[in-house]
């Protein structure tokens, strides 16, 4: 008897015991759920948390000029370094190879008012000036209105997009700001949009109480004003920011010309990931304990298919001692019983790993909105657990069936 045959023996097996199948198949259905879904919601909270993120600036560097620190290292003064300029970021953008893109940006006003006909705003917001990739880089969404063109930019029109807390304080509740005219800084400037309510950050930094406007109207505004420019780059993948960093950093040391000698860079890079590093810490985290969860499950699950495999091989005795009587080696018994176990495991790891990515997704949508994930590594390795619990789980009792004398099997009642 071949292994084709045995398959078939282990199949008709299968389907003589229908609901001792179904039960069995469910035990295994339950750990390997528990396995996949468990690592398939925490996959898309991770993707859902990357994606928040992105909009924060987790997955960003700015580069922008070195800060003075009060006193001094090791006994020595401090060396003081340049500004970096416009036109240093302007070149760093444009040469810039790495991955992801740049904007050059600046702050023009930490602390401003804007008006609008007889209603004025706090002293309390910000004036920011922004290139073409700005709003993208730093994960603004419009709510209203649209973002600035590309001949707005160039040619520094007086236009702005205005945060909520900035609506909220100049327009009615029903009126709409896009078109309406404010001033600002002692301008006039259009409202094209508006950007989506944040939430406060960090007081009067946050997003909401933001005025932004084309960085070469900045210029213009706060021509007057002594403020630096900086330019963040922005990567898809926080991976890959280690990567940009490094590439960037050496493209900007060869436009600032620091001596290969001087190991210090006469410009700051400053990452904003280690939220996002923390939170993909406690991921991996809850990953490793999702694991240990679902391997424990599975253990109890191969520990009641061994059971039942070893009732099986009482069960049939006799069928055991005429398949020897007329031939079957102890090989051969051994191979029908672990063809039986991995089959009914594999019926109990497809079902486990459809239902796991239901369950895991669904789990991962009411916490956050990283869309739906299909786990191909978890779905690889769930049929692999299959087989191997199996295995594990039919050695024992194929052995014993292996074992049976013959004479004795025919006996049995």
């Amino acid at each position: 008897m071949n292994i084709k045959e045995n398959v078939k023996e282990g199949i008709k097996s299968i389907k003589a015991s229908k609901l001792r199948t179904f039960l069995t198949a469910a035990i295994i259905s339950i750990g390997i759920t528990s396995l996949v879904g468990i690592l398939t919601a925490i996959d898309g909270i991770q993707a859902s948390i990357d994606n928040s993120f992105s909009n924060i600036g987790a997955n960003t560097f700015d580069i922008e000029s070195k800060r003075a620190n009060r006193g001094s290292n090791d006994g020595k003064k401090e060396k003081i370094f340049p500004a970096v300029k416009y036109e240093e970021l302007a070149q760093f953008k444009d040469e810039y190879s790495g991955p992801g893109i740049v904007s050059v940006n600046t702050v023009v006003s930490w602390n401003t008012e804007a008006k609008y006909k007889s209603k004025v705003t706090n002293p309390n917001m910000m004036v920011r000036g922004g290139d073409e990739n700005f709003l993208l880089v730093d994960g603004y969404d419009i709510g209203e209105g649209r973002s600035f063109s590309d001949a707005e930019i160039k040619n520094g029109a007086y236009v702005c997009i205005i945060g909520s807390d900035v609506v909220e304080a100049l327009f009615e509740d029903n009126e709409s700001p896009v078109g309406k005219k404010i001033t600002v800084m002692g301008a006039k400037f259009k409202v094209l949009g508006t950007v989506q309510e944040q939430g406060g950050v960090s007081g009067n930094t946050g997003v909401d109480r933001r005025i932004m406007v084309p960085l070469r109207t900045a210029r213009v505004i706060g021509a007057d004003r002594s403020f630096g420019y900086e330019a963040t780059v922005s990567v898809p993948d926080t991976r890959q920011i280690e990567e940009a960093t490094g590439i960037a950093t050496g493209l900007m040391r060869s436009i600032r010309r620091d001596p290969i000698t001087q190991r210090e860079n006469s410009f700051e890079v400053r990452v904003s990931k280690s939220l996002a590093e923390r939170i993909g810490e406690i991921t991996g985290y809850l990953r490793a304990g999702g694991f240990t969860i679902g391997f424990i499950t599975l253990l109890g699950a191969s520990i009641g298919l061994m059971n039942i495999m070893l009732v099986s091989v009482t069960e049939r005795t006799r069928e055991i001692g005429v398949r020897k009587a007329l031939g079957a080696t102890p090989l051969k018994i051994r191979q029908q019983f672990l063809i039986e176990a991995i089959v009914i495991c594999q019926m109990g790891g497809i079902g486990g790993i459809v239902l796991g990515i239901v369950i895991g997704n669904a789990t991962s949508s009411l916490i956050g909105s990283g869309g739906f994930i299909i786990p191909w590594l978890w779905i690889i390795f769930g049929v692999a657990v299959g087989t191997i619990v199996g295995l594990v789980a039919g050695v024992i009792p194929a052995y014993k069936a292996s074992k049976l004398d013959p004479i004795e099997s025919l006996r049995f009642e």
